[in-house]
């Protein structure tokens, strides 16, 4: 919303609208089912243009309820994207503006602002032709799109990881609410910083990884359904990115139409490369924060909510390597600046609340627990991905008991044992937080809400750091996590991880 000095147009209308009620036609009367006036519309700023923020462009602008009045991105119009599809985006597009010739002729993968106004606005004219439209403004810097558009009531944040809190941060302290893609920060200090400038502007946020709850999972494991938990296993199927890099040597220039300084943001100035951006920065410690920082959300942050998870007290780290021949001398390769191809991380928690001391353990890169005997029952194999829990009398696979006749047995002494609520798509996807930003209660999905998992991903990162940058000379021991005091107590090297070293002009802390 506008700054408190200025009444903004729901707050000028409110008073008014209150008097004439008794003569007035209901909206959806005068617009049409699923009408939303011009003044109960939720104006919004998409800052991230890149391909996922194109797709998630695509459901949010049908969205009657939001008015998308600014996009942002340092990318004018691009098509060398990385994505998962080669024409999937395009595809899409097609399908929303109903134009099956939409993009012919472009060559690559396309991105960028001019591409998400040019949506926006056909959309827009094609769809709510009737509306009062004033445009779509276009910024290569979100700092001065704070500053430009004051009607403006939230921010979707689409940026590569490291800059999520840079602009988080202001557009919170500037009066707007926030909706951003996970994760919240790549850097702890950084994703604190987050979650406490939101309890201090009290704006209503939302994160986008939060997809409903484990009610079932939750009821089964306080009734005991298998036993005492002791342990969580929790595994993804990516990265679908390179990882384990090195710097690259050779300086390509600028593509035309890129602001590089402006992509990079607080980091540290370095020459421009395309394997730092697109899809790739996930698998750089700088850019992103790895496949538990891009999947981990998803799936983590339902057991932390389910087991009340405070913070680790430690995180221990084991990650592939890499080895390289110099000057015929095979070895270990170092690396300090990208991801491994595969990872496993130990956390465990105290006892808390109606949970014992728990371990929970992630996996990726095609690492995963090895199947257990009562999946044999059921002639299955561990999945690509999943959830397990593990109790001293049975285990929970992907919300269910194994083996099936456990689960067939168990429901049939509880009748009345919730149903896992299916994930919401499309608009209702967006509805918590759309209803949130309006005025509503607070999205399930809120910054504070995620700020554990945020952190304890956020530590992931560090114990991963340091054990690839440690091993084979330093046989350390699991990271002793003070959470009070923000620090790990007996490696105190792995400290400056936590912090990032930010570009003149740009730091936060």
């Amino acid at each position: 919303m506008t700054s408190e000095s200025n009444m903004n147009r729901r707050e000028f209308l409110a008073p008014a609208a209150a008097g004439l009620a008794f003569s007035l036609v209901p909206r959806h009367v005068l617009g049409g089912p699923g009408y939303v006036a011009p003044s109960d519309k939720l104006t919004l700023a998409y800052i991230g243009c890149g391909t996922q923020g194109i797709r998630e462009l695509l459901r949010l602008v049908a969205n009657p309820e939001v008015q998308i009045i600014a996009v942002c991105d340092p990318v004018k119009d691009g098509t060398n994207y990385v994505d998962w599809d080669k024409t999937g985006i395009r595809d899409s597009v097609r399908k929303t503006l109903e134009d099956p010739t939409w993009g012919e002729g472009v060559p690559g993968i396309r991105a960028g602002r001019d591409m998400a106004k040019e949506i926006i606005s056909a959309y827009y004219a094609k769809k709510r032709s009737s509306e009062s439209y004033s445009g779509c403004s276009s910024y290569a810097d979100f700092r001065e799109l704070l500053e430009k558009e004051g009607d403006l009531d939230a921010v979707k944040i689409m940026t590569p990881d490291h800059l999520h809190a840079t602009i988080a941060v202001a557009a919170m302290k500037k009066g707007k609410h926030v909706v951003m893609h996970k994760p919240l920060a790549n850097r702890v200090s950084e994703a604190r910083l987050v979650v406490d400038t939101a309890r201090q502007t009290g704006k209503a946020t939302h994160l986008l990884a939060w997809h409903g709850p484990l009610t079932a999972v939750r009821e089964m494991l306080l009734d005991g359904a298998i036993g005492t938990l002791r342990e969580i296993h929790n595994w993804t199927d990516r990265p679908l990115w390179p990882q384990a890099l090195n710097p690259p040597r050779d300086t390509p220039p600028v593509p035309e139409g890129f602001d590089w300084k402006l992509w990079l943001g607080p980091s540290l100035d370095r020459p421009y490369h395309p394997s730092y951006t697109h899809a790739v920065f996930r698998g750089w410690y700088e850019f992103g924060g790895g496949s538990i920082a891009d999947m981990g959300n998803y799936s983590l942050w339902p057991i932390f909510m389910a087991l009340d998870l405070p913070l680790p007290i430690s995180i221990e780290a084991q990650a592939s390597f890499s080895c390289e021949i110099v000057d015929q001398v095979s070895g270990i390769a170092a690396n300090d600046f990208a991801f491994p191809y595969a990872n496993r991380v130990h956390f465990r928690f105290p006892a808390h609340g109606n949970w014992p001391a728990l371990s929970l353990y992630w996996y990726d890169g095609g690492m995963r627990p090895f199947t257990r005997a009562e999946l044999a029952e059921d002639s299955r194999a561990m999945p690509n991905a999943g959830t397990l829990f593990v109790g001293d009398k049975g285990l929970i696979l992907n919300n269910r008991i194994v083996p099936e006749k456990n689960m067939q047995e168990y429901r049939a002494s509880k009748p009345d044992l919730a149903e896992q609520p299916k994930r919401p798509r499309g608009a209702a996807a967006d509805a918590a937080w759309v209803q949130a930003f309006k005025g509503g209660p607070a999205s399930p999905g809120h910054f504070l809400n995620a700020a554990n998992c945020a952190e304890t991903i956020a530590l992931a990162a560090v114990a991963i750091r340091v054990s690839r940058k440690s091993f084979p000379e330093n046989d350390l021991p699991p990271l002793q996590w003070d959470a009070q005091n923000m620090k790990v107590t007996n490696i105190p090297e792995a400290n400056q991880y936590l912090y990032r070293e930010y570009r003149e002009g740009w730091k936060l802390l």
